[in-house]
């Protein structure tokens, strides 16, 4: 669906006190996180103003988004271990 939030703390809400313990602990999942978030609200801006943008560029921050998540999301599963 066109416009959805896709943070970290939307889509693995079982994870979300070790998201608040990694933000506050370590500085680099803080700035990947923050660099997540803005990738996806300008996709979701973007999509929200029917794309404005080619959709190979759209494809490719998607595909940039979902890398940025995959690597965040096995460094939460990490420190949750």
């Amino acid at each position: 669906m066109l416009g959805e939030v896709h943070s970290l703390s939307n889509d693995f809400p079982e994870l979300q006190d070790v998201i608040t313990s990694l933000m506050e602990s370590d500085e680099e999942f803080a700035k990947e996180n923050k660099r997540y978030t803005a990738l996806d609200k300008e996709i979701r801006t973007l999509e929200l103003n029917n794309g404005p943008i080619g959709d190979e560029d759209m494809h490719q921050l998607k595909h940039d988004r979902a890398v940025l998540k995959d690597a965040l999301y096995q460094r939460l599963l990490s420190a949750k271990a």
